[in-house]
């Protein structure tokens, strides 16, 4: 089925407004601020093993138990801290992934003193420009590239976690580093333009 609706919209947001809203005003548009991409990579290693709906509907949750996504907040957490997020359930409870959270942060700010950017880093393995793809169907769509494989490399030689080239290829969707909207959907073009922009 390569579309959900007589808009040609991408099938993936179903009929739901909330996941379509953020189809229709989030998904795919190019983002460069070191602190968003900071937080959309966490996410994305948050939904492993589950939907990103999930993850979405408790984004709100997420912000406020990680001051914000502020890396230079987060790599100071300490046991307590983690003690702590372990008890709030408005997020996704699992120690790894808070721990991770950490030291990826702690991570994020090696990239920021030694490059001067995590953006940089991050739109490096695409030349600085989004990748377009034109796919017609949502089953021709790739769960990871080439690409993705060497940014989760890069990522993990950081010292990143939960970061495998899955989690990867779906953050570089999420943040417009790759424009998988199928050629049919209007959102395929719009991004396709911000990009260039």
């Amino acid at each position: 089925m390569p579309t959900s609706d007589a808009s040609g919209r991408c099938p993936w947001p179903g009929n739901d407004p909330f996941y379509i809203a953020y189809h229709d005003e989030e998904w795919g548009v190019p983002e460069y601020d070191d602190r968003a991409l900071f937080e959309k990579l966490v996410l994305d290693g948050f939904q492993a093993g589950l939907s990103w709906i999930t993850i979405l509907r408790k984004r709100e949750a997420f912000r406020e138990a990680f001051d914000g996504f502020q890396p230079e907040k987060i790599a100071r957490y300490t046991p307590k801290r983690v003690e702590k997020l372990l008890g709030n359930a408005g997020i996704v409870r699992h120690r790894g992934k808070i721990e991770a959270t950490i030291s990826n942060a702690q991570s994020w700010l090696e990239i920021m003193e030694r490059d001067g950017g995590f953006s940089d880093f991050l739109w490096s393995f695409v030349d600085g420009v989004p990748q377009v793809n034109r796919f017609k169907r949502f089953s021709d769509v790739p769960a990871e590239t080439e690409m993705s494989r060497k940014m989760s490399k890069a990522l993990k030689q950081e010292g990143f976690r939960f970061c495998g080239p899955t989690i990867v290829y779906a953050f570089s969707q999420a943040v417009g580093i790759v424009n998988d909207h199928l050629v049919t959907c209007p959102r395929h073009d719009a991004c396709a333009q911000l990009a260039r922009k």
